[in-house]
């Protein structure tokens, strides 16, 4: 089975990007054997549409299964009409994410996880991440202006909750990373 998994990084080792549209870079893998080819994202800086973009070199690249952390509505649309599976909820690193997936761990609920236009940093001025990412010219994580689409349902609200403590798990550890950076770059 081929997967895309959204990655900050050039390889397996890679953190996951938790954007589609605007994720760094796309790590193609081969489940059976991880081999792997990381493709750069040229939707990155597009003004509009990234998520589209993106969404059409995967499906470009004949994978069966996006692996990301979440996905709007757009792009879900694109890649579910080309037969693409789509699994959010992925964090650590791509290897890590892809064997989440192998068990079960992803959400493959069928839908979007983030409104339209999510990525571009829309609401309350945050500039959607970018700026401090590892040297890398773009932030990590969910930008302050997104809205996340939640499912309905007894079921669905204790899925949410879970996602929102493994998201709020997730930003912490990344601004104790960006904090130990700051210090790291203080000592120079």
């Amino acid at each position: 089975m081929k997967v895309c998994v959204t990655a900050m990084g050039k390889d397996l080792d890679a953190e996951v990007d938790p954007r589609f549209g605007r994720s760094q870079y796309f790590i193609f893998v081969d489940t059976d054997t991880m081999a792997f080819e990381a493709v750069e994202n040229t939707a990155v800086a597009a003004p509009g549409g990234a998520g589209i973009q993106a969404a059409q070199t995967v499906v470009n690249k004949g994978a069966d299964v996006l692996i990301s952390g979440n996905i709007g509505p757009n792009a879900f649309q694109v890649l579910s009409t080309a037969g693409v599976k789509v699994a959010t909820g992925a964090y650590g690193t791509v290897r890590e994410a892809i064997e989440m997936y192998k068990n079960g761990k992803l959400n493959v609920s069928g839908g979007s996880t983030v409104g339209a236009h999510a990525g571009m940093g829309m609401g309350m001025g945050m500039g959607g991440g970018r700026g401090m990412g590892r040297g890398m010219g773009m932030g990590r994580g969910i930008g302050m202006g997104q809205s996340m689409v939640m499912p309905q349902g007894e079921k669905a609200e204790k899925e949410s909750l879970e996602g929102l403590e493994e998201m709020v798990n997730k930003l912490e550890n990344e601004l104790k990373e960006v904090k130990k950076r700051i210090e790291e770059l203080k000592r120079r």
